[in-house]
């Protein structure tokens, strides 16, 4: 009853009836026994009257003491016409008590028939309620969310379809989620067949080769068993760091977090690329102090930060050097990876953490899944990545927040 808006009406509705027609028999009554007392006084005094009259020596006194007193009475009036017991002394005034018994019946009656209408509206209205409610939920049933429910009152009702209101909502914004995850669904299965197809149809024109030609000189053999292991690796690469992004996606990826000193995990990520530093003769320095630590999933810590400085690398020009600094400030541990590179367009910058992107300097071999898995496991450990670009290189810059 605290938030029923048609029943307080009612009662609110059938309290001022009560309190008008209480008034109004209250009046009536008070008007009806003035006119009693009215006659009553016209007939005492004509009596007093007529005995002044008779005795002309009667004091006034006298009278007095006679109205006031209580005599005992007895059953002698009738043969006046008046009964002590059922009648007033005139028949006058039994009509006026008759009429007020017809009145109060007539108010007691229209009192209950206002109250039976009051009723009947008030679950005529809640009828109509209900079968608004059953028609929006038909509607949700049959998959339409386009629902407007303006209602902003405060009874049960109400509320009831401004809850079923935000059901719908949240209905709606489920089946959207649903069709752009679909969407997004098939659009990595198209960005994955994409990235697998050219490495695949390198490796079956290699092994054609290998298998209609036996003739075919070692050294070539040998370059085409070297590109074609190269590629399963690739391949390889791409399909783990796909699993673990659908990990990350179903949340069923648990971090195990400790304290590690940001120099001990750097020099194991600079150990990961020690390869393609060879290779490009590329120097990696890093800089920082001892006292420097993170609170963090170590092995994914260091996947996340290999895959950003194998990006570097892949931006570097041979012969140059990448800078790795690390930092404590008061809310968070900063850690700024910096080549000397080609550095990413303006084009390219905003989107090189999507899946699958690729910018226009990019390594054919890359496949644009790297960033966006570092990406997520930074987030995991209450982390952000930025990075800014130029023609004179790239800077990353990972902070890890504290709280």
């Amino acid at each position: 009853m605290k938030n029923n808006i048609y029943l307080k009406r009612s009662l609110k509705l059938i309290l001022l009836f009560t309190i008008f027609t209480s008034c109004i028999s209250i009046l009536l009554n008070l008007k009806e026994l003035k006119i009693i007392n009215q006659n009553y006084n016209k007939q005492l005094a004509g009596i007093i009257l007529k005995i002044t009259e008779k005795y002309p020596n009667i004091s006034e006194s006298e009278i007095i003491t006679i109205l006031n007193s209580e005599p005992k009475v007895s059953s002698n009036f009738a043969k006046y016409g008046i009964d002590l017991e059922n009648e007033a002394l005139v028949n006058e005034n039994n009509q006026i008590k008759r009429n007020i018994i017809y009145k109060n019946i007539l108010i007691i009656l229209c009192f209950l028939g206002l109250i039976l209408i009051i009723f009947v509206f008030y679950n005529r209205q809640i009828n109509t309620e209900l079968k608004k409610i059953t028609k929006y939920i038909n509607q949700i049933n049959n998959r339409n969310y386009s629902l407007e429910i303006p209602e902003m009152r405060e009874d049960e009702l109400s509320i009831l379809k401004t809850e079923l209101y935000k059901i719908t909502i949240m209905l709606k914004e489920s089946a959207e989620n649903s069709h752009q995850d679909k969407l997004k669904l098939q659009k990595s299965l198209e960005d994955i067949s994409h990235q697998l197809k050219t490495p695949l149809t390198s490796i079956l024109i290699m092994l054609d080769n290998l298998i209609t030609n036996p003739s075919m000189a070692m050294e070539t053999r040998q370059e085409f068993l070297s590109d074609i292991k190269r590629e399963i690796t690739n391949i390889n690469f791409l399909v783990q760091t796909l699993l673990k992004l659908s990990k990350f996606d179903a949340e069923t990826i648990t971090f195990k977090r400790k304290k590690i000193a940001a120099k001990n995990l750097l020099t194991e990520v600079v150990k990961n690329v020690s390869s393609i530093c060879d290779l490009k003769n590329i120097q990696i320095k890093i800089m920082g102090l001892e006292k420097v630590f993170l609170t963090c999933d170590e092995r994914w810590e260091r996947e996340a930060l290999t895959n950003i400085l194998k990006n570097s690398l892949e931006h570097s020009f041979e012969n140059s050097s990448i800078l790795i600094t690390f930092c404590e400030y008061n809310p968070y541990i900063e850690i700024k990876i910096r080549d000397w590179g080609k550095g990413i367009s303006k084009e390219d910058l905003p989107h090189i953490f999507k899946r699958f992107y690729q910018s226009k300097n990019q390594n054919w071999e890359s496949n644009g899944i790297g960033l966006s898995l570092a990406q997520e496991i930074i987030k995991q450990d209450n982390g952000q990545i930025t990075v800014s670009s130029n023609q004179s290189g790239t800077t990353f810059t990972i902070k890890y927040y504290k709280f």
